[in-house]
């Protein structure tokens, strides 16, 4: 959908002002017009989303128009409430800028362990971590650092968020010297030559690949990475995604469409979330109040979300056991080859078409799975 405004793109220290609502310099995004022109320095988004949390949007025409004296009318006629989903102004564009699969081949793995993932064992057992960062291409920088790859439904990697954790308690590690909060691989990647300048970010939900995975499963919509993560350990019968941020619940929600999903905000952020898919009223997602109600004075304080809850709850439960997925995902699409039905559990959506292939051309069958690699046996 095409816009009047839009945030202006990062281009240098220079490109940011300072924030009207906390004060920091070089962390506010302002909205500009099609020229390039700030329509003003109040309108914009602070990058210290939790933090800070400031944004406003810059009025549209209708606004402005009702801001102007309007000549009195006598009597005026009530419109009928009419809800449309809006249309693109044109088709969107086919090719992605995407990250190399070869780049997020290398990046999954477990060694070195990150800090995340040391977190996860100490409330999850090996398996279950295993085939975590298996499901969400959860990868691992040099210095031990979690990468979210960000998969679409076509199975290609739109980016990645670089994140730190504290290995003991699972809470993020914010840099407050840095420009941002997160580091991009797409922007890493851009800096050491590897894509090019005119590479374009459009993100899209983080474990958005899943929804192809599992088209029968209610969808469930956090905030955070992590929660999602977390929160598919303990309910695998629902598939779990994040938008990434407070105020990410845009465009990239409507791969959403015809599916039933329930969202799950942050303490902090259930108003704001029921505003937000208001605007979207043909998704249907159901906003849960359960942290609403349930949150404590010191969840309140710190902004939970329902990764927190559940957390605690494995911590006073140390013998539970995290549940295996019970359904296997979309068998009907290779009805002639079982043993892909196998093999379609563990591998990216993107190649199970050349993988199909490959097992009836050399007539493979399936003998099982270790934590880095299928295996498959000739049958002659």
């Amino acid at each position: 959908m095409e816009y009047k405004y839009h945030l202006l793109k990062y281009a240098g220290p220079s490109s940011r002002l300072t924030c009207p609502n906390c004060g920091r310099k070089r962390c506010f995004a302002p909205y500009v017009d099609k020229d390039n022109n700030i329509v003003g320095e109040e309108y914009g988004r602070c990058d210290h989303e939790s933090s800070c949390g400031y944004v406003k949007y810059p009025p549209t025409e209708k606004d402005w128009r009702e801001w102007q004296p309007q000549p009195q009318r006598q009597y005026s006629r009530p419109k009928p409430r009419i809800i449309v989903k809006p249309q693109p102004l044109q088709e969107p564009p086919q090719g992605y800028c995407t990250i190399p699969a070869d780049i997020v081949q290398k990046c999954v793995r477990t060694k070195p362990l990150s800090d995340f993932l040391r977190f996860l064992l100490t409330i999850f057992d090996e398996d279950t971590v295993s085939r975590l960062v298996s499901e969400y291409f959860i990868g691992v920088t040099k210095a031990g650092d979690t990468i979210f790859f960000q998969m679409d439904t076509q199975g290609r990697c739109r980016t990645g968020k670089v994140m730190k954790y504290n290995p003991e308690t699972g809470h993020r590690i914010k840099d407050l010297t840095a420009r941002t909060p997160i580091t991009w691989v797409h922007s890493l990647l851009k800096q050491q030559g590897v894509l090019p300048r005119e590479w374009e970010l459009t993100q899209c939900l983080f474990g958005e690949h899943l929804l192809k995975k599992y088209p029968d499963k209610p969808v469930c919509l956090v905030e955070a990475e992590k929660t999602a993560v977390i929160a598919s350990a303990i309910m695998p019968q629902c598939v779990w995604v994040a938008v990434g941020g407070k105020t990410q619940l845009g465009d990239k929600v409507e791969v959403l469409e015809g599916r039933k999903v329930i969202a799950f905000p942050d303490v902090d952020g259930y108003d704001k979330w029921v505003e937000k898919c208001a605007e979207r009223p043909y998704l249907g997602i159901m906003v849960s109040d359960y942290l609403q109600k349930n949150a404590t004075e010191e969840d309140k304080r710190t902004g939970a979300d329902i990764a927190d809850v559940l957390i605690r709850w494995l911590q006073a439960n140390p013998s539970y056991v995290a549940p295996k997925p019970e359904s296997e995902p979309t068998p009907e699409l290779y009805p002639d080859n079982p043993v892909m039905r196998e093999v379609m559990k563990y591998i990216s959506p993107q190649y199970w078409d050349e993988v199909n292939e490959l097992i009836k051309d050399l007539d493979l069958e399936f003998v099982g799975v270790s934590r880095n690699s299928l295996k498959f046996e000739g049958k002659n």
